[in-house]
């Protein structure tokens, strides 16, 4: 399908941030090939960063290190999408502060974040850390703060409303097509052709 009639058009008056994080869990692993290429067990991370509800950043990569469970790839996703949404949130709230009019009124800036795997989002909203997850606190916690202060807030969404399992995973025609037309609703509301 042609894409001559896709675009993006920003509202100021939805100035919603979200940020869709999924991952496999080793999904290029191959028993025939696994002992010549290692790296067919890295699981893939894929996030999308959403303003106004239209795409911003996404990104659809290998892990650079191997994980031993669903949970721990996902929450790496999870880690990995909140570097690139953090910045960006003290970016729009630094243009805010300098009277930059980004939205409508001077709301706060927060962010809704969505994760699919019950294991990530516990680890990543409450504060227990054990010992096979030790870890984990030292190397992909590092938005904890941002969460007490209540500036992103994690919420669970189904696996079939899941819009990144485009990123990670292949999908059948009328899955993908789904999670497409998911990706561009909210963009293609005003669009019209020029």
């Amino acid at each position: 399908m042609a894409t001559s009639s896709k675009g993006i058009i920003f509202e100021p008056n939805n100035s919603s941030l979200e940020l869709w994080c999924d991952a496999d869990f080793s999904g290029n692993w191959n028993a025939e090939t696994a002992h010549l290429d290692r790296s067919t067990a890295k699981s893939r991370t894929g996030y999308l960063v959403k303003y106004t509800g239209c795409p911003l950043m996404w990104a659809s990569k290998l892990q650079t290190e191997m994980v031993l469970s669903t949970t721990e790839a996902e929450f790496i996703a999870l880690s990995e999408g909140l570097r690139t949404l953090i910045p960006i949130t003290s970016l729009l709230q630094e243009m805010q502060e300098q009277g930059v009019n980004i939205m409508n009124g001077q709301a706060e800036i927060k962010c809704k974040v969505f994760e699919d795997n019950s294991g990530a989002l516990t680890i990543a909203t409450l504060p227990k850390i054990r010992l096979r997850t030790k870890y984990i606190n030292t190397k992909y916690w590092h938005f904890k703060e941002h969460l007490e202060q209540e500036k992103i807030n994690i919420h669970p969404v189904s696996t079939k409303d899941q819009i990144t399992e485009l990123l990670t995973t292949p999908q059948p025609e009328t899955d993908f097509e789904k999670l497409k037309e998911a990706l561009w609703v909210k963009s293609m509301a005003k669009f019209t052709q020029a």
